[in-house]
């Protein structure tokens, strides 16, 4: 079973600057809830027992939100407010399942997978990345169903316009294992049109190995002096490790972008 979570959330966040430079992005309200909270609820309804926030220093206003108890109790010392005590459990529920741990220069999403190592026990865990929101249906759910039917690691996929395959992460697919899912042969960074193998792209949630740490220990910088995790995993498929990409039934919002975070906004807003 997957019981574990990690979410990176020590980006910079420069494509919502210069807001970010004093405010954690994860932390924007979304139709009046903070965007990290739909991510928590979407681990919640999944079966995630434990979750792992990658931050930096500069993020710390993130832990600082799970562990404000004294202005609450004073807040509720004063007043009884049903609103405030129902936000008040909610914060708590949240803080008994998270672990924190930094990552104060931006490496890389596999550099932030491997601060995480220490605190993996299973074989298989979940990541959600957190500028990606998916509504209306609970993909991290539906992944872990796909994990326990194929034994696999599982990664999200989304049919893109083929014109806009540059902008994404698009895999290369063998054959169709089952409804919605495929076995991946490969996943390509942001081809050119002409050089997409499909119109299928990475969205931000993975059930990842264990072995995946071996991996990105290997790796060596690649573009931007990063340590990518789509390195690691395209070496685990080269050596026969099956992954999954699963067509999710939710609704992607991209909320990295303002354009994005103001659309997300608004189709929340009409659930």
């Amino acid at each position: 079973m997957i019981k574990q979570a990690i979410i990176p959330l020590a980006g910079l966040g420069t494509r919502l600057l210069p807001l970010t430079s004093v405010f954690a992005k994860e932390l924007l309200p979304i139709n009046g809830k903070p965007g990290l909270e739909y991510i928590l609820d979407e681990c919640f309804e999944a079966g995630i027992k434990e979750i792992i926030f990658i931050i930096s220093d500069k993020k710390k206003m993130i832990k600082d939100y799970f562990y404000n108890d004294s202005f609450y109790k004073k807040i509720l010392k004063k007043k009884k407010d049903t609103r405030v005590l129902k936000e008040y459990k909610k914060i708590l529920k949240y803080k008994k399942m998270i672990k924190f741990v930094c990552q104060n220069k931006p490496l890389g999403t596999g550099d932030a997978v491997m601060k995480t190592k220490k605190y993996i026990k299973s074989n298989h865990f979940l990541m959600l990345l957190p500028d990606d929101l998916i509504i209306k249906n609970n993909c991290s759910k539906e992944m872990v169903n796909v994990h326990k039917k194929h034994k696999s690691s599982v990664m999200a996929s989304m049919t893109v316009n083929k014109k806009t395959v540059s902008r994404w992460g698009i895999y290369k697919l063998s054959k169709k294992l089952s409804k919605n899912n495929y076995k991946i042969e490969d996943v390509i960074e942001k081809p050119k049109i002409k050089d997409a193998p499909s119109n299928k792209a990475v969205i931000g949630r993975y059930i990842l190995p264990k072995k995946i740490f071996s991996e990105i220990k290997n790796l060596k910088p690649g573009k931007g002096g990063e340590i990518h995790i789509t390195d690691a995993i395209q070496n685990l498929i080269k050596k026969n490790n099956l992954f999954v990409a699963h067509n999710f039934k939710g609704k992607y919002l991209d909320c990295g972008t303002l354009q994005g975070y103001i659309n997300s906004t608004l189709e929340i807003s009409k659930i």
